[in-house]
């Protein structure tokens, strides 16, 4: 296993957002997770992420808990924001070279990466531009490229398609079915679950803060007795409370 989940609990106050969540995340697959606003999706990442302490639970990328060696956990992953952080004072090219920097990769390398999707996302001419020009969907796509340099066995994606164009969209896509074909693993947060079905092997629906499916599509139609149905379908499903 990739990643490991373990009872996790946890949120910014008191009372819990997520509440004794445990999932598990194999090399080679994308993942979706899913649900309405404000049920714990992002919470559930910054955990992930180590942004949040948790009340309770294990986390663990690669055999490396986060609670033992936080660093070498961190550098396990690579991670696309739903809202671009853009530095003002640095060029695209210093936004790369920061990010090696972070993950303790040279900067020839780090270029020698940069290249071929600087090209994809049209920006290999626009190294020495300030991103904070740059409109937002560009902006996301210095997100993708610094996150896609790096190589790690975990990319955590936060609705990645915001401000992209259909272009962009399909690059980043791509760029997905390509690390799940070396054996990386991908987890994405999305409200595009057409897409989602398309590209995800597995999906994990939370609601309340708790997680109510989990599998690929077949194993969710089973789950709430809706044969042929779409992930749109079960997710409204779900979300209402019903089949659970």
């Amino acid at each position: 296993m990739t990643v490991k989940v373990e009872h996790l609990t946890g949120g910014y106050g008191k009372k819990p957002v997520i509440k004794d969540i445990s999932f598990a995340l194999k090399s080679g697959e994308i993942v979706g997770l899913i649900g309405l606003n404000g049920v714990g999706k992002s919470t559930t990442i910054k955990h992930i992420l180590g942004l949040l302490t948790p009340s309770e639970g294990k986390m663990s990328i690669s055999g490396i808990d986060i609670n033992e060696d936080i660093h070498t956990y961190r550098k396990k992953l690579s991670y696309i924001p739903e809202s671009p952080v853009i530095y003002e004072t640095l060029t695209l090219k210093e936004h790369i070279y920061m990010t090696a920097m972070a993950y303790g990769i040279n900067q020839e390398t780090a270029m020698t990466r940069a290249q071929p999707l600087l090209k994809t996302f049209r920006l290999e001419e626009q190294l020495e531009v300030f991103p904070s020009h740059f409109s937002k969907g560009m902006k996301q796509k210095v997100m993708i490229i610094c996150a896609f340099i790096v190589d790690p066995d975990l990319y955590i994606i936060d609705e990645p398609f915001l401000g992209l164009d259909p272009l962009g969209i399909q690059s980043m896509l791509d760029l997905m079915e390509a690390k799940k074909q070396e054996g990386r693993t991908v987890l994405m947060s999305t409200h595009i679950l057409a897409t989602a079905e398309r590209y995800c092997d597995r999906f994990i629906i939370l609601d309340k803060g708790e997680i109510i499916g989990v599998g690929d599509l077949e194993t969710l139609r089973q789950q709430f007795k809706m044969p042929n149905a779409t992930l749109d379908d079960i997710y409204i499903r779900s979300t209402q409370g019903v089949g659970q």
